[in-house]
């Protein structure tokens, strides 16, 4: 219980202005835990951090500012958002000991810092300014379908393409770890989904310490990785006299990564993205509006009139959502434009060629070689859709579990 002799000691916090009001940002970046102040309550933290108790905080809060403020409830809400390690001594239980800690928690700002350079950008820059170039005066580079299929066997294309898109998108993920950690935020690489993908993504939620234009620099990372590594097979492939095995197999690594990049689009996902587009148009809460807002225009076209969501939110957010909405639907088409020239070819060709490859190879006097290229395709997309079972369910357990 708080009462007006209570002394708190609080975690390590950080404050930052808020980008869009005069609010101060306090948060614990390890919890990924962020509120917004007053700027009068963020000087009560500060004065509470310092071990004064409760009633000399209000006290100094009233004699320096001419404001009373209750105290006692800003410290209950610090205590219920684990900001606070102890209460009158008395320690408190730290959801931060549950929590995975960081990947890579030796890696520094000073390490990674110029990754993020004007050299570096440079030379990002003149890479993907010339494979623009190359593509406009030899169309013929441009990554298509059939370069997924870099050799006859279907089965060995598709595990080393696996292994590639894995490879990448590790180096995706760790270039936003590389940017968040440039900023001093901890990260953390896992698993999850979004609909039917499996994916892997980076909880950089301790970025909210840090102003807007930095946090551009953590949500853009991983595109950056991936235009720079698309961009530089192209000009390999159109400049590099190279063998035609290694020129093909950079096509499918081209294609993997273009692939990749025009997923991100898809912001109807939570994609990175959706992250740069939620702080462009300053909204917070654009995601759960934006469905909601979807939802009701859906139920006009069914003339079942609904309420719009919109209403109650201030002009600025109502016209970012609509620009979401509208964000949304290119989103779709996109995914639906890259399944139709991609996806579908890919997948249709892959399992026709392995299946015939398999009956064939298992008939007497039949190519075995070829019979276990075409296993080893279904069992590598077979343990993918195994893997994101797994962790959908990891994922959705506790949903499941308070509804039974």
């Amino acid at each position: 219980m708080i009462d007006q002799d209570s002394v708190l000691r609080l975690h390590p916090l950080a404050f930052r202005e808020s980008d869009d009001s005069d609010d101060v940002v306090v948060g614990r970046p390890e919890l990924g835990e962020f509120v917004e102040l007053p700027r009068l309550g963020a000087v009560a933290v500060r004065l509470l951090g310092d071990g004064l108790s409760v009633r000399a905080v209000e006290d100094r809060i009233a004699r320096d500012h001419g404001v009373e403020l209750d105290v006692a409830d800003l410290a209950e809400a610090l205590v219920e958002l684990s900001f606070a390690a102890t209460v009158d001594g008395m320690a408190l239980p730290d959801p931060a000991d549950e929590r995975p800690g960081s990947h890579l928690p030796w890696l520094r700002a000073e390490h990674v810092h110029w990754l993020f350079g004007r050299t570096v950008t440079g030379i990002w820059a003149i890479v993907v300014a010339a494979a623009v170039l190359t593509w406009i005066r030899r169309p013929d580079v441009i990554p298509t379908a059939s370069d997924f299929y870099w050799t006859p066997y279907v089965g060995l294309a598709v595990l080393v393409g696996t292994f590639m898109f894995s490879v990448t998108t590790s180096v995706h993920e760790l270039m936003h770890l590389a940017a968040a950690r440039s900023f001093g935020a901890p990260a953390r690489i896992g698993f999850s989904t979004r609909l039917h993908y499996l994916v892997v993504q980076t909880d950089v939620t301790a970025i909210w310490a840090v102003p807007r234009r930095d946090r551009y620099r953590v949500y853009l990372a991983g595109l950056r990785w991936d235009a720079f590594t698309l961009c530089l097979c192209t000009l390999l492939i159109a400049y590099a006299d190279l063998p035609p095995g290694l020129a093909a197999l950079l096509g499918a690594l081209a294609l993997a990564e273009m692939l990749s990049m025009i997923t991100q689009a898809q912001v109807y996902l939570r994609t990175d993205l959706y992250y740069v587009l939620m702080e462009w148009l300053r909204a917070k809460n654009l995601y759960p509006d934006g469905i909601a807002y979807v939802r009701h225009l859906w139920q006009q076209i069914r003339r079942r009139p609904t309420t719009d969501p919109l209403t109650d939110l201030p002009t600025r957010e109502r016209r970012a959502v609509r620009i979401y909405a509208v964000a949304m639907s290119v989103g779709c088409t996109a995914a639906l434009t890259s399944f139709a020239l991609f996806g579908l070819p890919i997948l249709v060709q892959g399992f026709v060629t392995a299946f015939h490859n398999l009956v064939a190879g298992l008939a007497p006097g039949g190519n075995v070689l070829r019979a276990v290229d075409g296993a080893m395709l279904i069992l590598v997309e077979g343990t993918l859709q195994v893997l994101f079972v797994v962790t959908f369910m990891r994922k959705h357990r506790r949903r499941w579990s308070r509804a039974g």
